[in-house]
């Protein structure tokens, strides 16, 4: 039986239930996993994870160690429709990796590329809180959905790899400005105009 209440110790118990975390989620996933489970695992009452994380999508970013909550950061894109939605994507995404939090989405992605399970890790927020949220932001056919998605994330992935990660020239040092003049119609296309020909 599963102890409940505090351990000894609030930094202990907060790091158990980031363990189990970690774990919880690598194994069955964002949806599979759940704060029930979780707490079991690491000896502690689920309201006890609900005191040091808040919700599910909370304790998830918290094991990510994301730089950025997509839960705030996504409506604020979405917000005035879908006019203009290449540009103002591409500029906030911009934004962030050139700021401070860039440098933890960067670790993040290169430890991506280098383990199994972290890039299980970044899918599973990919997934589930960057796109679903998005998707769920969009009106748009539910059959079309997930492809546009899918679109949107490999231009997305592509200008972290070649401006942040490998830092290919001109691209590396092109102005905010230039890059959203260049890749915003592209963005803005995925998502508003028709994927195949007539």
């Amino acid at each position: 039986m599963a102890r409940t209440g505090r351990r000894p110790g609030n930094q202990d118990t907060r790091q158990a239930i980031l363990t189990a975390a970690r774990h919880a989620f690598a194994e069955r996933g964002y949806d599979g996993a759940s704060i029930r489970q979780i707490a079991t695992s690491a000896g502690v009452d689920p309201a006890l994870v609900h005191h040091y994380f808040g919700a599910k999508d909370k304790l998830f970013l918290a094991t990510m160690e994301a730089p950025i909550d997509p839960g705030e950061l996504i409506p604020k894109i979405f917000e005035a429709g879908l006019d203009g939605i290449g540009e103002r994507l591409v500029r906030t995404f911009l934004g962030v990796w050139d700021s401070p939090a860039g440098s933890s989405a960067a670790a993040l992605f290169r430890s991506a590329l280098q383990h199994e399970w972290s890039a299980r890790m970044l899918r599973e927020f990919l997934v589930t809180q960057v796109l679903r949220r998005a998707i769920g932001h969009l009106q748009l056919d539910p059959a079309e959905a997930p492809r546009r998605a899918a679109l949107v994330a490999s231009q997305m992935a592509g200008i972290v790899m070649v401006r942040y990660i490998l830092k290919v020239e001109p691209m590396a040092s092109m102005s905010q400005d230039e890059i959203v003049y260049s890749i915003a119609p592209t963005i803005q296309r995925y998502l508003t105009e028709p994927l195949h020909k007539p």
